[in-house]
């Protein structure tokens, strides 16, 4: 096997591991906010204490994005819009329930996050690999241009859904409450 090869190899091997990680972790996440304790219903009213309206459809879409996300990036097809689709719920998800929470995760801050949307970024980056739909059908692009892009796609969503969704009061709590 030629220098080449192996180097191949092992970026295609480094894109599946890191497909099989993130892709089945976020179909689980999605899942978690419809069939997790809760269901769909508690995750309406926690994205209502987030401040988002309609809240009932901003969970269904975070569900479907996750489950959809996770399940492209498994497969490896259409690798940069669903490395985008992540770093969006990503960015949002820092951007709402972990801000102004500091970096650790297990003080409530965007370490978590932060490390899922640049792992998306990198298979971005990386590529689908060889092992994978879009390797297949020959789309095996990655680089910087591919993570520039996907960075751009999700955080502009997220931005652009947290501009126009947000409770126009800035609360974070339901009316009543």
């Amino acid at each position: 096997m030629s220098k080449s090869n192996a180097d191949s190899s092992g970026s295609d091997v480094a894109a599946l591991i890191l497909r099989l990680t993130i892709g089945p972790m976020m179909i689980v996440h999605g899942m978690n906010k419809v069939r997790g304790p809760g269901g769909l219903d508690g995750t309406t009213k926690y994205f209502e204490s987030l401040g988002l309206e309609p809240a009932g459809v901003h969970a269904r879409v975070a569900a479907a994005t996750e489950i959809g996300t996770g399940t492209l990036l498994t497969l490896g097809a259409m690798t940069p819009l669903a490395s985008a689709g992540v770093i969006g719920v990503m960015a949002a998800a820092a951007a709402t329930d972990h801000k102004g929470k500091g970096f650790f995760i297990f003080k409530g801050g965007w370490e978590y996050v932060g490390v899922v949307g640049a792992t998306a970024a990198a298979i971005s980056a990386l590529g689908p690999g060889r092992f994978s739909v879009d390797g297949v059908r020959g789309a095996k692009r990655g680089g910087l241009m591919s993570a520039l892009l996907s960075s751009a796609l999700g955080i502009g969503a997220a931005a652009g859904m947290l501009k126009t969704s947000r409770r126009k009061d800035g609360s974070t709590q339901t009316p009543g409450e």
